[in-house]
């Protein structure tokens, strides 16, 4: 059985550069073992990170003894859908990739909240508005 994202297909890659997931596979797939539930594929803003190492979850230091490179701005992680929904609650949310994020992640964030952030493309943009 595939891994599915919160729009109910299936669950597309986050990030290969820098390789991100539980698994360090691209993907925020999860399992038991993952207490944080690295669920939600983020693109990280300036105001993420800063938020994220105000409470004690430091993005931006690299820590090569957990194969985790240090983060930047535009970088896409899997992050934990507990310290996103309070990056949104504090009003410093990052954007979210849907198609590359968990059906995990609704077990602690609402799907009406992650569209708020959401900045995912269609394969075929053709149908989009252009001004």
């Amino acid at each position: 059985m595939s891994d599915r994202n919160v729009l109910g297909g299936e669950l597309e890659g986050c990030s290969a550069d820098p390789v991100t997931g539980w698994f360090r596979d691209g993907t925020c797939r999860t399992a038991p073992d993952d207490i944080g539930s690295h669920t939600i594929c983020a693109v990280m803003t300036a105001e993420f990170l800063a938020h994220q190492q105000a409470i004690g979850n430091d993005l931006v230091t690299p820590r090569p003894e957990f194969r985790f490179p240090g983060l930047s701005p535009g970088d896409r992680w899997c992050v934990t859908a507990p310290n996103w929904l309070r990056a949104h609650a504090d009003g410093a949310a990052a954007p979210v990739a849907l198609a590359a994020t968990s059906e995990r992640a609704l077990e602690v964030v609402p799907l009406s909240i992650l569209r708020e952030h959401a900045v995912d493309v269609p394969d075929d943009p053709s149908g989009l508005d252009t001004p």
